[in-house]
C-alpha cells in the first residue's frame, strides 16, 4: 500500500506549520499552563480558519469532513509545535455528537466547534479515567460513561499533570443526550478519533524533539569536536529517526482505514503505542543529550519533553493498545486488503 500525501495536503502541512511557526507556541503554552487562556484562544481561532477543526464536522453541519487523514497531517504539526489546549477533545466530541443521534445537540455544537467560536472536551472514564482535559476553560464537556453520554453541568477545580500544559478537571451533574446502544457505538467511534488524534500528535512531538536534538548535537562541542560526530550519539539519534519513521505509515494506514470502513480499532491502536513510544523515546533522547540543561523549564524544549509520556497514555495506554492489536480477529472479520494511498 501507498502512504502518500498528495500535494494538498502536504501543502495544507506546510501552511499550518508557517501558521505556527510565527505563533510563538512556547509562550502560547506558558500562557496556557499559567492559566492565561487569551493567546490559546486567538491561536485557536486562527486554527480553526485553516478548517483545523472542519475536519471533524460533517458538511451537514458547516464543516468539511470526517476527513481522517487531513487530521492526521493536522495533529502531526500541532503536536510538531507544542500547542496547547483540548484540542484532540474538540474533534473527539464532534465525532461523538454527530454520531449519537441527538440532532438538536449536533445542531448547536457542531457548527460552533468547525467555525473555532467554541471549544469542547470529551471524559470517557474507562480511557481518561474521571478528569476531563481543560474542562475548566471548555464550552462543551461532554462524559461518556457506558451507553450514556452526557452534557456536564459543572467543572470541579484543576488537577496538576506531568504536563503543565494539560489541565486536568472532574466533572459533575448535567443533562443526558442519550442512552443505549447508539451512544455506546457513537463513543466507540470518538475513541477511536481521540487515539487516532493523539498518535498523529506524538508523531509531530517526536520529530520536533529529534530535529531540536539534532541542531544541538551539531554545535554542543566536547574535546573540541561537535557530540554529534561521536558513535554513540549518532546511533541513538538514528534509533530516534527510525521510531518515528516506522510509526509513520502505521498513522496513514490507521486514517486511511477509519475514512474507509468507518472503524479501525486495531491500526488505530497500532499507530497509537507505535507514535507514542517512539515520542517517548525521542523525549528521553532528548533529554540524554542535553545533558543538565535539558531538565530546566526555561529551556523551550522542555515543553516538548513533558508532554511526550501523557501523550503516551493518553487515549489507550501502551498495554491496552497492545491487547488490542493481538486480540483474536471476530469470526469473519478478518482484514480486507486495501488498494491505493492516502493520497
Amino acid at each position: 500500500m501507498r502512504f502518500l500525501l498528495d500535494d494538498g495536503q502536504r501543502e495544507f502541512a506546510r501552511t499550518l506549520d508557517t501558521l505556527l511557526t510565527a505563533a510563538d507556541t512556547p509562550a502560547t503554552a506558558r500562557a496556557w499552563a499559567a492559566g492565561d487562556h487569551a493567546p490559546g484562544r486567538a491561536l485557536w481561532t486562527r486554527l480553526a480558519a485553516a478548517g483545523v477543526f472542519a475536519l471533524a464536522v460533517p458538511e451537514t453541519y458547516e464543516g468539511l469532513g470526517p476527513l481522517p487523514v487531513e487530521l492526521a497531517v493536522a495533529f502531526t504539526e500541532l503536536g510538531r509545535h507544542a500547542v496547547p489546549g483540548p484540542l484532540v477533545e474538540t474533534v473527539a466530541a464532534a465525532a461523538l455528537l454527530d454520531r449519537l443521534g441527538d440532532k438538536t445537540a449536533a445542531a448547536a455544537w457542531l457548527p460552533r466547534l468547525a467555525a473555532g467560536e467554541a471549544t469542547a472536551s470529551l471524559c470517557v472514564p474507562d480511557l481518561t479515567g474521571p478528569y476531563a482535559l481543560d474542562a475548566d476553560i471548555a464550552d462543551a464537556v461532554l462524559v461518556a460513561d457506558g451507553d450514556t453520554v452526557r452534557l456536564a453541568a459543572t467543572a470541579g477545580p484543576v488537577q496538576s499533570s506531568a504536563d503543565p500544559a494539560r489541565r486536568l478537571a472532574r466533572t459533575a451533574g448535567g443533562t443526558v443526550l442519550a442512552r443505549g446502544p447508539e451512544a455506546a457505538a457513537a463513543t466507540g467511534y470518538a475513541a477511536e478519533v481521540a487515539a487516532l488524534a493523539t498518535a498523529a500528535q506524538s508523531l509531530g512531538l517526536g520529530r520536533a524533539l529529534l530535529d531540536r536534538t539534532v541542531a544541538y548535537a551539531r554545535q554542543r562541542t566536547q574535546f573540541g569536536v561537535p557530540i554529534g560526530s561521536f558513535q554513540a550519539v549518532k546511533h541513538r539519534l538514528a534509533d530516534t529517526l527510525l521510531a518515528l519513521e516506522f510509526a509513520q505509515p502505521l498513522l496513514y494506514e490507521a486514517a486511511l482505514t477509519l475514512a474507509a470502513h468507518g472503524t479501525a480499532p486495531r491500526e488505530i491502536a497500532a499507530a497509537k503505542v507505535t507514535a507514542g513510544e517512539a515520542a517517548h523515546s525521542a523525549a528521553r533522547t532528548a533529554l540524554q543529550l542535553h545533558g543538565a540543561v535539558g531538565y530546566t523549564e526555561e529551556l523551550d524544549l522542555s515543553l516538548w519533553i513533558r508532554k511526550a509520556r501523557p501523550l503516551r497514555d493518553a487515549w489507550g495506554s501502551p498495554a491496552s493498545c497492545r491487547a488490542r492489536v493481538l486480540a483474536p480477529w471476530p469470526t469473519g472479520a478478518a482484514p480486507v486488503p486495501q488498494q491505493g494511498g492516502a493520497a
